[in-house]
């Protein structure tokens, strides 16, 4: 397992997805388990559908979730270019020589024509394949731009040992002369992969199992170019709750809407990791972890379901592991997302500014920390997490059905009370522990139970019947504005 060297190679045609992200998370622990090479590769000769925004996006995916590359866009390496759309004369180079050996033609056949002939070969009950037509044309038509086509060995079998499924055997009878060069000078995937893995010295090819029926073929093209194999894994796919192939159906399929939704890149590689691999019962994988301990003897041939539910207990957790102070700072994006925080808080989190002496209280980390302390137990997103904290950052809308129920004349004077005492506490020392006594004098001089007066100051300053402690809730208001709240909500009481 000396010298192991595998690739991530996605299209830049959309967004990275979740399957797409799994798999170059398979390449990436398995390179880092044995100290190899992670390559990072750019597939894109699709002309019509690659754009540089994909491949920023693509980048910004990996990087998120903290997968680095030893190869590949800005680290370059002895095995470059890493952009398919820059090796073309590299495989040009490999066309040429599949031509002088004779594993490849020229085709000159209209798609017209195939197509025809393709439907014949159907209605006779024969094998829709390429009839060779072309292979042995001695007087070429003029004025055509030909095709070039692999001459594929179509007798005996081709086995595919298989690192995660096993031994699979191909029927050759079955295998097509594929396209390997368009007309307009472009290499097909099938033979553009086969060059680019066999040039960047690929030792083992990790990829989704829907590239399982392409692997004879590729097989059969690093024979006739004469490069030693690689080994081959294949991936199980990831299945939507119903069993059907993940889709937008099914809930966001984009890495970066999982961070926009408020997901933590620790459990996204947490959670994508367990689709289709095992260590023991654990569930719960840091980076060092999973490194240590991944294996493809534990990845599973089996196809792994996502689950939204199991997503978020596995970022709930993280959100809870994580320090604090770094959850606020992710925090702070969001809120400007839902305008509730103004840009120059967002620049300041990034500068480091807004610390014990920022100028805006609102947006002292120390009181965004205090906020994720308070909430982070019923959070299982960062988004929820702001959703639940919008009232410490703006007039909190009232329900009605709440008001009705605890503001109310019987606890008037009792709300009066409390507001005086609680204006004789200092606003430096306007803490969760003088609070504590404020309230207790209260009921010791009123008879009421902790709910019965805790309650009506919760709607009264939060504008519902859920917050965390009522003392966290008023401390991190602050005396200021927990005074403020209390006394327009006592004024509107009849």
């Amino acid at each position: 397992m000396q010298n192991i060297r595998v690739r991530f190679a996605p299209s830049p045609t959309g967004f990275l997805h979740i399957g797409g992200v799994r798999t170059a998370l398979f390449n990436w622990l398995f390179a880092r388990h044995h100290g190899g090479t992670f390559i990072l590769r750019i597939e894109d000769t699709d002309q019509t559908r690659s754009t540089d925004e994909s491949i920023q996006a693509i980048l910004q995916g990996m990087e998120w979730c903290g997968m680095d590359w030893d190869e590949g866009p800005g680290k370059d390496g002895a095995h470059g270019p890493y952009r398919q759309t820059e090796r073309l004369s590299i495989y040009r180079e490999h066309v040429e020589k599949l031509l002088a050996s004779g594993r490849a033609y020229k085709c000159y056949c209209a798609p017209e024509e195939l197509e025809e002939r393709r439907k014949a070969a159907l209605a006779s009950g024969r094998p829709p394949k390429y009839d060779r037509k072309c292979l042995d044309l001695k007087t070429p038509p003029e004025g055509i731009t030909p095709v070039i086509r692999f001459r594929a060995d179509t007798e005996g079998q081709t086995v595919v040992n298989d690192l995660i499924k096993g031994k699979v055997t191909f029927e050759n009878s079955v295998l097509d002369d594929l396209i390997i060069m368009r007309s307009d000078g472009w290499p097909t995937y099938n033979f553009a992969v086969v060059v680019d893995d066999s040039t960047m010295g690929i030792t083992h090819v990790l990829r989704g199992d829907d590239h399982l029926n392409n692997t004879p073929r590729q097989m059969q093209m690093y024979d006739a170019l004469g490069y030693a194999m690689p080994q081959f894994g294949h991936l199980s796919m990831i299945l939507g709750s119903d069993k059907a192939r993940l889709s937008k159906r099914h809930g966001a399929t984009s890495i970066m809407q999982y961070k926009e939704m408020g997901y933590l890149p620790e459990a996204m590689v947490n959670y994508l990791v367990r689709l289709g691999w095992s260590f023991g019962d654990q569930e719960i994988f840091s980076v060092e972890e999973m490194t240590k301990n991944f294996s493809l003897e534990s990845v599973s041939s089996a196809a792994a379901v996502f689950n939204p539910e199991k997503l978020n207990w596995v970022n709930h957790h993280w959100i809870n592991a994580k320090p604090p102070r770094e959850i606020a700072k992710l925090l702070i994006p969001i809120l400007a997302d839902m305008k509730l925080a103004p840009p120059e808080a967002v620049a300041g989190m990034r500068e480091e500014r807004y610390g014990a002496n920022a100028k805006d209280d609102l947006w002292n980390l120390d009181r965004l920390e205090k906020i994720v302390l308070a909430q982070r137990e019923k959070s299982h997103t960062l988004v929820e997490m702001a959703e639940l904290s919008t009232y410490f950052f703006k007039e909190p809308e009232m329900d009605p059905k709440a008001a009705e129920k605890f503001l109310n004349t019987e606890i008037k004077p009792v709300l009066e009370r409390l507001t005086g005492l609680m204006g004789e506490i200092a606003e430096s020392n306007f803490t969760h522990a003088e609070l504590e006594k404020v309230f207790h004098l209260v009921m010791e001089e009123t008879g009421l139970k902790m709910g019965k007066v805790a309650q009506p100051v919760r709607v009264a300053v939060t504008g519902g019947t859920v917050s965390p402690g009522i003392y966290e809730t008023l401390e991190i208001l602050g005396k200021k504005e927990s005074m403020r709240r209390l006394r327009t909500a006592v004024a509107q009481i009849p």
